[in-house]
């Protein structure tokens, strides 16, 4: 059997390892994807030739309110670069800056400092329009919409609600459990109470006490998603007027601008995100061998375990998976790791059950995971102590993983497995045909 080096990405360098190349069935890379390099003219060009609904000139009238919906900090997505050409198109029919309010769509994060908000949306900007930090939990503030059909009563931030125009922004992009980012999201979570966000957020536990994650909730899934049903039919009450959104290649670079209609131009950054980012897969592996892309997608095992999300859709229920994460700030934030070295996960869920959070989530979705296979984790030798205690078997090189993991497959009986490989895992998502 012939060998071959193979190579994944871990924090700024390298590790690398020899592998029977007739093993390996799929080593998976993402797909070709254009990079937008004039985002100022995408979006002129977007917002005046819209999919599924008029020009936004067309749409808004002098002497109206207008409320833009933004990302918060923690989702950067050109909002400093798209959100002038939306102001200039806006005062080109009469609408006046004071009559423009800028909400960032926090959903349950705290709101911005002075300084992120000229981070998030420009010196200019910031100093020419009204921003407001939406508060979740401020009730006074709250406007109730209406009832979905999941029994979620959603109120929604009134400077939103009481608007004569709203325009949604945005970033499309794969999403964990409400299958794409972007879109409906700047409505719920962004701009909801905080009991409208948990009644949503909620339905990423199975229905059945005990059942853990909802399958129906995962990257990519859109029919059948609970969580995206209510955040779309939370939209549909509000029934915004316009939307912008930027959608992402897997390396991280705006590649294109969609407009117009909330739902129509949001689908065709789904589907272009996916032609982008899915692969397509005829087989699972026995063998996944997975990075997150290098730094900074393995600066903290937080941001890391996006490489788990994606890399479980390749793997056999039972397999091995081999990960390559530097995590030189393995441990931050604390309200994930302390929730990822969680051993009982009866009460683990009981807990997210009565007290959802995202972090906390997040830690018992990879956790899920972990147990599921067996899982070596390749990083620095001082984070071995607290790998141990996630589930992981730590080790010092690939190499040293492979050697492990082979003895697995012996042991385990497995003379013809197969291997996959994923060296930019947080951004590719294998699509298995079924």
């Amino acid at each position: 059997m012939s060998m071959k080096k193979y190579f994944l990405p871990i924090g700024k360098r390298q590790e690398e390892v020899l592998l029977p190349e007739e093993r390996v069935i799929y080593d998976i890379h993402g797909n070709e994807s254009s990079v937008c390099e004039d985002v100022v003219a995408a979006t002129t060009e977007a917002i005046r030739n819209p999919i599924g609904t008029k020009p936004l000139r067309e749409i808004v009238h002098a002497g109206e309110t207008v409320t833009i919906v933004i990302s918060d900090i923690t989702r950067l997505c050109g909002t400093s670069e798209f959100l002038p050409v939306i102001v200039a198109e806006l005062n080109s029919v009469g609408v006046k800056d004071e009559d423009i309010t800028v909400i960032v769509a926090t959903g349950t994060h705290r709101g911005h400092t002075h300084e992120e908000d000229i981070t998030v949306c420009g010196e200019e900007m910031v100093r020419r329009l009204k921003i407001v930090q939406h508060d979740s939990r401020k009730s006074e503030d709250m406007v109730l919409l209406g009832q979905t059909s999941f029994g979620n009563d959603v109120a929604i931030s009134k400077y939103v609600a009481n608007a004569d125009r709203v325009i949604l922004t945005g970033a499309v992009t794969l999403h964990p459990f409400a299958g794409f980012g972007g879109g409906r999201k700047a409505v719920m979570p962004g701009v909801a109470a905080y009991d409208s966000i948990m009644k949503n957020h909620c339905m990423t536990m199975s229905p059945v006490e005990g059942a853990g994650c909802n399958k129906a909730c995962d990257a990519s899934l859109l029919e059948g998603n609970p969580i995206h049903q209510d955040m779309y039919e939370s939209c549909k009450l509000l029934n915004p007027d316009f939307l912008v959104n930027t959608v992402f290649t897997p390396d991280g670079e705006i590649s294109e601008v969609v407009a117009g209609h909330w739902y129509e131009a949001w689908q065709k950054g789904c589907k272009d995100l996916l032609a982008m980012a899915g692969v397509h897969i005829k087989q699972l592996a026995d063998v996944v061998i997975a990075s997150a892309g290098g730094y900074p997608k393995d600066l903290n095992l937080y941001q890391a375990t996006k490489c788990h999300m994606n890399a479980q859709f390749a793997v056999k229920h039972g397999g091995i998976m081999i990960f390559t994460l530097d995590c030189p700030d393995i441990k931050e934030p604390a309200i994930f790791t302390d929730c990822f070295s969680r051993n009982d996960m009866e009460q683990f869920e009981k807990d997210i059950r009565a007290n959802f959070t995202i972090p906390a989530f997040v830690a018992f979705k990879a956790r899920c995971i972990v147990n599921d296979v067996t899982a070596y984790l390749v990083t620095r030798p001082e984070n071995f102590d607290f790998v141990r205690k996630t589930g992981h078997i730590p080790c010092a090189s690939l190499q040293e993983a492979w050697d492990m993991a082979q003895e697995k497959l012996a042991e385990q009986g497995k003379k013809d497995y197969n291997i996959t490989i994923m060296g930019h895992a947080s951004a590719t998502l294998p699509i298995l045909d079924k």
